[in-house]
């Protein structure tokens, strides 16, 4: 291009051949950008908690797939029918679910240089789901409230001596976040004034443009099980068209918050209709589909970790044991299956 431009008397470029240069010089200033954010990407697994000690060979096997980034899931419980009382850290939970557990994954994810999302869960009573949790009055309310900030600022001094990058502050807790505002910016200021790293809210992937936290934190957080096609088996054309409105409502919204949208869950079933409702985790749903697993998480991987408004996401989920998943296993897990090929394929491109 440059061979081309037009120059002056004095065999210097004019003036269209200098606004040419300096075109072309901010193009190729562009694609190094566009280059360094698609490199800067988070690879990230939701590692299940076992009742065993993480150890090195489980966490190279993770490596393998490229990935960068781990999410470690302390859990609290809530028992509704005894009051709104959160309990954590118990001795009858898994090891993994627990401070000795999550200390010793932090201990062992360093080793290999992994970064860490630390992402507290609630479980309800009978497997209710989160995002309706809600008390019929203020004492109520004011208990759980209590109890809420005990689990997580628990978990966030944790976060802070063991200098985690990122603290999830709460995990598909819609109505909670709505009814109770004032609580939520207090919260995060008494996790900020002990807790210096990034913070974001994981929320369903419905309710993600009825959040009003979300200038608060450092991330938008997405659980991103969105509906993408009505089909049992879509083609991978199909897959990408049925992202396209979700994808624009994600671009606008990291737009308006001037915050990069980051996935704190994705995944897939290796079932048939697995686009339809991503969420669903009932048993004996659906056929086996491997293939449709792994489509599916290459359109999003290609959908969404080119964007510089994106940060990456955390892939759910992974089990420690070499063995888990395989062609029987029907659950979110990808390993052993081909899917397992498909996010080491592109993770590795976006390894940083």
């Amino acid at each position: 291009m440059i061979s081309e431009i037009k120059r002056d008397r004095k065999g210097f470029p004019g003036a269209q051949g200098f606004l040419i240069i300096l075109l072309f010089l901010v193009v190729l200033g562009c694609s190094s950008c566009q280059s360094t954010l698609i490199k800067d990407k988070t690879n990230g697994i939701s590692l299940v908690a076992s009742r065993d000690s993480l150890t090195s060979n489980e966490l190279d096997y993770l490596l393998e797939v490229n990935a960068n980034a781990v999410a470690l899931m302390p859990y609290a419980f809530l028992n509704t029918e005894k009051g709104p009382q959160l309990y954590f850290n118990q001795d009858r939970q898994w090891f993994g679910e627990r401070a000795e557990g999550i200390e010793q994954a932090i201990i062992k994810l360093r080793e290999k240089q992994i970064a860490i999302m630390m992402k507290p869960h609630l479980w309800l009573r009978n497997g209710s789901f989160t995002g309706d949790l809600n008390f019929s009055s203020e004492a109520e309310w004011k208990d759980f409230e209590q109890s809420y900030k005990e689990y997580i600022l628990f978990y966030a001094e944790i976060s802070e001596e063991y200098h985690i990058e990122t603290l999830c502050i709460g995990t598909e807790l819609y109505t909670f976040v709505k009814e109770r505002p004032l609580f939520w910016q207090k919260l995060i200021y008494n996790i900020r004034e002990i807790y210096t790293g990034k913070l974001v809210y994981a929320e369903n992937w419905d309710k993600i443009d009825q959040v009003q936290i979300w200038k608060e934190l450092d991330f938008i957080g997405v659980d991103a099980y969105f509906p993408i096609s009505e089909k049992a088996s879509p083609s991978e054309q199909e897959i990408k068209n049925g992202w396209q409105k979700h994808k624009t409502l994600l671009a606008n919204l990291s737009s308006e918050y001037q915050k990069p949208i980051l996935f704190t869950e994705y995944g897939y079933r290796n079932i048939d209709y697995a686009v339809k409702e991503p969420w669903n985790s009932e048993r004996k749903l659906y056929p086996k589909n491997h293939n449709l697993q792994a489509r599916a998480l290459k359109v999003l991987l290609e959908e969404f970790w080119t964007k510089d408004w994106f940060q990456g996401g955390y892939l759910w989920k992974w089990h420690q044991y070499e063995n888990s998943g395989g062609l029987e296993n029907d659950r979110f897990t990808p390993q052993n299956k081909p899917a397992e090929n498909t996010i080491k394929e592109y993770y590795l491109k976006f390894k940083n």
